[in-house]
């Protein structure tokens, strides 16, 4: 489902973005052990409702990739997006000149 933003879902009665987001690593101060348990949550819900082939992740948990990936296993391939955090934006930019 390409361009499809799921940072709103929720789980366990919050939206995943409020929980698994960067900030939210940030702000309650989670290792990356931690934060790789709230993504595990976040993508085992993801998968269990649309079975992808590949999951890209883009924002700020793309920046950090290689420090929380050891602690998230899925079933689909898990993917950083190529442009990282800047993808959102470059996609903007050229929407916008388009």
């Amino acid at each position: 489902m390409p361009n499809t933003e799921f940072g709103h879902l929720e789980i366990d009665g919050f939206d995943a973005e409020s929980r698994a987001a960067d900030s939210a690593r940030e702000r309650e101060d989670l290792d990356w052990e931690e934060w790789g348990g709230r993504l595990q949550r976040y993508f085992t819900h993801v998968e269990n409702l649309l079975w992808p082939d590949l999951i890209v992740v883009g924002g700020g948990v793309s920046k950090k990739f290689e420090k929380w990936s050891p602690y998230v296993r899925t079933r689909t391939e898990l993917v950083p997006a190529g442009l990282l955090n800047e993808a959102g934006i470059i996609g903007a930019a050229l929407l916008a000149h388009g």
